[in-house]
């Protein structure tokens, strides 16, 4: 049976999840398994930054860090689940995440290469990840790309062997019941 690793970009999914799908909550663990389809599921790694922190915190800051805490409490509690965290930095007045991209390549390449894998599902949309990508490829690995139209790279699905869009069909299929969420 083959073997699946998922990777997910935490940022380019809670996107997709907010502007798209009405901030739907999902079963992460179930979302990762309908990703693998038949195959077994080795791991599903999961990248994020948490969220920033002036020194001595806000009120709103030390609340949102506490909700970012509890979320990815509850995703090491999901059998097979990694969680990968970056860094947040400030440039020019804006956060954006660091060393999430080098994460997610790095852990692609070195599972394709170590032959713990035969499929990779990666849930992203940056073209960051294509030399990743093709180094997967050309260890045999079998690299499917879920992506949602309105935030994708051509030139990251050209690469892709296989493409699947993140629908509303399967997100319903993983949405979380709100009196039984987690987080």
């Amino acid at each position: 049976m083959d073997k699946v690793a998922v990777f997910i970009d935490g940022g380019y999914l809670a996107n997709i999840l907010k502007n798209q799908f009405g901030e739907a909550r999902i079963d992460f663990g179930a979302f990762s398994d309908k990703l693998c389809g038949n195959a077994e599921r080795l791991r599903t790694y999961y990248y994020t930054c948490m969220p920033y922190q002036s020194n001595p915190p806000t009120e709103e800051e030390s609340k949102r860090y506490a909700a970012a805490d509890r979320f990815i409490y509850s995703l090491k509690k999901i059998p097979r689940f990694e969680v990968r965290l970056g860094k947040l930095a400030l440039r020019g007045g804006d956060f954006i995440q660091k060393r999430v991209d080098v994460l997610i390549s790095v852990d692609l390449v070195r599972m394709s290469w170590g032959g713990q894998i035969d499929r990779a599902a990666l849930v992203t949309g940056d073209s960051d990840f294509v030399p990743a990508v093709q180094a997967a490829k050309d260890a045999g690995v079998l690299v499917q790309l879920y992506y949602h139209p309105k935030f994708r790279h051509d030139e990251l699905l050209q690469v892709c062997d296989d493409r699947f869009i993140i629908t509303r069909e399967l997100i319903d299929s993983v949405r979380l019941i709100e009196k039984y969420r987690t987080y």
